[in-house]
């Protein structure tokens, strides 16, 4: 069984022109290898992939394989065409790629036996690990708790990246054991992380990823005074991450630090003026200056 624990990035893509900017990915991904992060997610939604045609989803998956130093890479798999989907994880086979992210398919709505049967169908075609992705908010349907339960009998299903919304059956998947439960309400983490998560896919990691790492590694090691200190210090990052539509928040975050432009593709668009006038504070504050951040 795979593992999937401590925490992990869903890594932005850059831009720069109009075009990815893969030396930007390839020094991020860098970065984070360097601060101790356990994987990454390539294609997540903070990869902004429903902007990247077919060809530039499999460029940026290599940029961020090439670079993660034999780190374990997810990468994203969505739809609501159940013969594409499965085209593309039979391309996916062929990468040597950890794991795959899956959501429920989005706007149809499924009935929950036919949530059952896509994730089933996915699994059996997959020849690598099946993270479940619950985002309710972005599908339009839950997975019941009782669905997740039949899930986690397939060899091939191993965890469930949780945005659920629901502490109840957050609980119950810990208690259960058998899906490794990884946090994705980025402000849950710390709770989630006490409750018993193996870990968290934070976006909100791109900024001070060492202090989000001794974070999780405090709480694993019963370093509860510690692990609390750190979780508050990086609160006021978490809030502001998600203060307006991910990815626009960190990408104006990053470009503040000289990582990345400020750019992102069309519906998506940039953070506020206001907005970014926040991340200067944040950044002055947490860090002592953006250039401090560049170097960390």
């Amino acid at each position: 069984m795979s593992h999937f624990s401590g925490i992990w990035i869903p890594i932005i893509t850059p831009f720069d022109g109009g075009a990815i900017d893969h030396g930007a990915l390839h020094g991020l991904v860098r970065q984070y290898v360097e601060a101790g992060v356990s994987g990454f997610v390539a294609l997540g939604t903070t990869g902004e992939p429903a902007a990247l045609n077919e060809q530039e989803q499999g460029a940026v998956l290599d940029t961020i394989l090439s670079a993660a130093a034999g780190l374990p890479v997810v990468a994203g798999v969505g739809g609501n065409h159940v013969e594409s989907v499965l085209e593309r994880i039979s391309l996916l086979n062929h990468k040597p790629i950890a794991g795959i992210l899956v959501a429920a398919p989005y706007y149809v709505r499924p009935a929950q036996v036919g949530i059952v049967d896509y994730f089933k169908a996915v699994a059996d075609q997959s020849r690598v690990p099946v993270i479940l992705y619950d985002i309710p908010a972005r599908t339009g349907v839950h997975l019941e708790l009782d669905t997740l339960l039949e899930l986690a009998g397939h060899e091939r299903i191993v965890a469930v990246k949780d945005c659920g919304g629901s502490l109840d059956k957050s609980l119950s998947l810990i208690l259960d054991g058998r899906l490794q439960v990884l946090c994705g309400e980025d402000l849950d983490m710390f709770g989630a992380l006490c409750a018993g998560a193996h870990g968290a896919i934070s976006a909100s990691a791109h900024l001070m990823p060492e202090r989000f790492v001794a974070m999780a590694k405090a709480l694993e090691e019963g370093r509860l005074s510690t692990a609390r200190q750190l979780w508050h210090s990086l609160v006021p990052i978490v809030h502001a991450a998600f203060a307006e539509p991910n990815p626009g928040p960190i990408k104006a975050a990053l470009s503040q630090c000289g990582r990345i432009r400020n750019e992102l593709r069309a519906p998506m668009t940039a953070a506020s003026d206001d907005l970014a006038a926040r991340w200067t504070l944040i950044l002055n504050k947490v860090v002592g200056s953006p250039a401090g951040l560049e170097q960390s």
